[in-house]
């Protein structure tokens, strides 16, 4: 649902359709945005490390040290801006049947009062990106994006009847997550404790209306609110108030990517890319190839006409996947051996590679072949282990393959054993138990 840049970075990629660069005007006249929370936030800020996403400033971090961030979520409780996502209301009577039309999963399995966590492909069954939509009623959907899709929306809407509007700045979204985020935010609104995941339901924050749903990046406890930007600031500073005793903390960027790693969950420019903007198919993946077959269960069987649906269909049939989207775990003893033997303090670092590695059948020099690349690795402070998302050839998919990462130590290109392992990594009960 973000779009990456370099190390902890996201921004906007203005390669993007001329219907979208003419209804789009967020970024016209404008060098940077900020968000509906920002005037709070960059108080809280004492580093002042900011990245751009999508043309807002977003926090790299909020004190001199990620893993403090990170631990609050994983122990206590964070908060996020996730305002800059695009953010698209679909109202009228076709509006289910244009999402079921253009998105992978069957939006029609989704009641009102409930999210559903998509993909949507173009028309060769290629990845363009993935989001939410928050069903609000039976024709009334509000769906976030990472780039613009306003025009693409429009191009496939044809003579049905409904309305598209971009809302994005009218809207800031605020995640707060971790194992006490269900306390802080019941004491706000007590709605929140019926609350199943991806459920959503209104309420209200002190004077202000907003929409809660139960939905994160971060593969913990969690929640998202949805407010109006001019009540945004009032709803952050109870929400800070109703978290002060309990270790809430923002966090950045930083810490977010570590925790999203070990939920497994991928990350569009890193895990893929966007196939409207891929240079070559090396740089796309159908969501089989994603690790996001789970979505595709019953598509062979139930006919609706979706874009991409064919070709996704005829993979299926004939099993023609390139790779498997896996998760890996390197052997803890030859990581430490390898770097112990040139010398070296085994390194543990909490930021994530900004890089791909290549996985190997067999160590470096003994003549073995690639068979798949790591796409993001951190060593994970709660997991104690160095874990990775990679993506490998079908035949080094199974739980359990021996591979070899990949890695320079002291200037000399090596590798290190790992394990093709299920993700999440991390998956706590608590994300989806009911209170």
């Amino acid at each position: 649902m973000l779009t990456h840049d370099s190390v902890g970075g996201f921004w906007h990629d203005d390669r993007t359709s001329a219907t979208d660069s003419r209804i789009s005007n967020r970024y016209r006249g404008r060098v940077i945005r900020t968000t509906p929370f920002h005037p709070r936030l960059s108080e809280l800020n004492s580093q002042g490390l900011y990245t751009h996403w999508q043309g807002h400033l977003s926090a790299l971090r909020y004190t001199h040290a990620p893993k403090h961030e990170y631990f609050a979520v994983r122990n206590s409780v964070g908060v996020f801006d996730t305002s800059p996502l695009f953010k698209y209301r679909l109202t009228g009577p076709d509006a289910e049947r244009l999402l079921a039309g253009v998105m992978v999963r069957d939006i029609r399995t989704c009641r009102p009062g409930t999210a559903q966590y998509t993909l949507w492909c173009d028309d060769r069954g290629f990845v363009m990106e993935d989001g939410v939509v928050f069903r609000h009623a039976a024709d009334d959907f509000l769906l976030t994006a990472a780039r613009p899709n306003l025009g693409w929306l429009e191009e496939h809407r044809g003579r049905l009847r409904v309305e598209i509007e971009d809302v994005s700045d009218h809207h800031g979204i605020l995640a707060v997550q971790g194992p006490r985020s269900r306390t802080v935010l019941g004491e706000l609104a007590p709605e929140v404790d019926e609350l199943g995941f991806f459920d959503l339901t209104p309420a209200k924050i002190g004077s202000a209306p907003v929409s809660i749903s139960r939905t994160g990046y971060t593969g913990d406890l969690g929640f998202e609110i949805t407010v109006g930007a001019d009540d945004a600031v009032a709803v952050l500073d109870a929400v800070l108030d109703a978290g002060r005793d309990h270790g809430l903390r923002p966090f950045g960027e930083e810490a977010l990517m570590t925790l999203r790693i070990e939920a497994g969950l991928p990350l569009v420019d890193v895990e893929w890319h966007n196939s409207r903007v891929a240079m070559t198919d090396h740089q796309r993946v159908t969501p089989r190839e994603l690790g996001m077959g789970w979505m595709l269960r019953g598509v062979r069987e139930d006919g609706r006409a979706f874009v991409g649906g064919a070709a996704i269909r005829r993979e299926l049939a004939e099993d023609t996947s390139r790779w498997r989207t896996v998760g890996i775990v390197v052997d803890w003893a030859d990581w430490d051996r390898l770097h112990r033997d040139a010398g070296l303090f085994p390194p543990k670092d909490e930021h994530p590679w900004s890089y791909e590695a290549m996985l190997l059948d067999g160590p470096v020099g003994t003549g073995a072949v690639e068979v798949g690349y790591c796409t993001s690795f951190v060593y994970s402070p709660v997991l104690q282990r160095h874990v990775g998302l990679a993506r490998v050839v079908p035949g080094h998919a199974a739980t359990g393959t021996e591979v070899h990462l990949e890695l320079a130590v002291n200037h000399h290109n090596t590798s290190v054993r790992a394990q093709v392992a299920r993700t999440p990594f991390f998956d706590p009960s608590r994300k989806t138990a009911r209170a």
